[in-house]
């Protein structure tokens, strides 16, 4: 039996339904094993969360026994040895129903050869979001059909979107047509701009798997993004300070007819005690460009063990509890997205959540960014770019010239082996 003062530091992405969740599920575990152990969960934003488990090897050393870690990173703390190779466990010992439970798309980015690295915790592809409640209402339908000669309707393209943003624009009653997540972290900026690239036809890496931003579909991509962002008729005035949590969240208070997030933010809507829009929000996929299609964008959070920790036995006892379709569910109630095609389907969440069941759906859609060890220094480069798109007048195409050239630079580097 374990001391009564062990203690596993679990490093948490800080949001509030993760942390009430968790907290949930330990009591339990606890209650039903009767596990002596303490958890302490550490809630971390993006930034500093990447910076404890990876930049500083808090997983490796022992110093974080668990983690959140998302899909962007998993390469990276895979090839530096960060984590530990759960598929001993798993063959002994699997979670309820697995690997059958979960959809493919949610196994394949934390598997390498042999080794199985994380366990699924949170998902929900990138879609558009909107508030039903304004775009059904009739005066609402009669005035953008006098002022655009087309219905109202869910945007199907770029342009669609930007015309309905700025209908619904009205900052004197605390209404903005749109928002998007533009804070600087490395992560938000990287997926509007994948999502703008994808939808517009293009792609991130060449046939060789190389890494490629000079393309057309990314200048017209980063072209429009810069319009609408600084486009004071279409947009919330604070996306430039808002993560995608914090873009969720003034949706939830009713602050915004639509925006393209994760799928998770619709459905905190409908759980949230605080949201002022339960009961009025519908998904939709992606806008598209002139020649693009429909996309989304899959980046899902896995429970990882470090592998310097000295209760990897209990912690994966844990996480099988945690894994189970109950608790799965119950992550989904708390205003998490589950993964679990159970949860997806499950007629209480569905009551609630009356769009829950297209999240297999939005799987099918979904692409995922490249699995590289170094993504997270590439991602950091992209950001940049996009910051200098939104807050320069520089060409795009220049700074997307001058944003190649440091991505080259930082493969080759890697490759010669100055660089990890």
């Amino acid at each position: 039996m374990p001391e009564e003062n062990s203690i596993i530091r679990f490093a948490v992405r800080a949001f509030g339904p993760f942390e009430t969740a968790l907290a949930k599920i330990w009591a339990a575990y606890q209650e039903q094993t009767g596990c002596t152990y303490q958890m302490e969960m550490v809630p971390l934003q993006l930034h500093d969360l990447h910076g404890e488990i990876l930049v500083k090897a808090g997983l490796k050393n022992g110093n974080w026994d668990l983690a959140h870690i998302n899909t962007d990173w998993i390469t990276e703390a895979y090839e530096t040895g960060a984590l530990l190779d759960l598929a001993p466990f798993l063959q002994k010992s699997p979670p309820e129903d697995y690997s059958q439970g979960w959809t493919d798309s949610l196994l394949a980015m934390q598997t390498f050869g042999s080794a199985v690295v994380g366990l699924p915790f949170h998902d929900g592809p990138e879609c558009l979001i909107y508030r039903k409640d304004l775009f059904s209402d009739p005066a609402e339908q009669t005035a953008f059909r006098e002022l655009h000669g087309m219905e109202l309707a869910p945007p199907t393209t770029w342009e669609e979107f930007r015309h309905i943003a700025r209908f619904f624009q009205r900052p004197e009653q605390n209404l903005y047509g749109s928002v998007f997540a533009a804070f600087p972290d490395g992560h938000n900026t990287v997926f509007d701009f994948s999502l703008q690239l994808w939808s517009r036809g293009g792609t991130l890496t060449d046939a060789d798997g190389s890494i490629n931003i000079q393309t057309p579909a990314a200048q017209e991509g980063l072209e429009f993004y810069r319009e609408i962002l600084r486009d004071q008729w279409a947009v919330h005035p604070n996306c430039a300070d808002y993560d995608s949590v914090q873009a969720g969240m003034a949706f939830a208070r009713g602050e915004v007819a639509m925006m393209v997030n994760w799928f998770g933010f619709a459905s905190y809507c409908e759980v949230a005690v605080k949201s002022k829009v339960k009961g009025q929000v519908q998904i939709a996929p992606v806008p598209q460009g002139p020649n693009g299609q429909a996309v989304s964008l899959n980046v899902y959070w896995l429970y990882a063990i470090g592998s310097g920790s000295k209760h990897q036995a209990v912690i994966y006892d844990f996480l099988k509890f945690a894994l189970n379709k109950q608790n799965d569910k119950l992550l989904t109630m708390e205003g998490g997205i589950g993964c679990r095609k159970s949860t997806w389907q499950d007629p209480e969440v569905n009551g609630l959540i009356p769009y829950y069941h297209k999240l297999e759906g939005l799987h099918q859609l979904a692409r995922e960014l490249p699995r590289r060890s170094d993504w997270a220094q590439i991602a950091t480069i992209l950001d940049e770019v996009v910051l200098q798109v939104m807050n320069s007048d520089t060409e795009v195409e220049q700074l997307l010239q001058e944003g190649q050239k440091k991505i080259n630079e930082l493969v080759t580097k890697s490759y010669s082996g100055i660089e990890n």
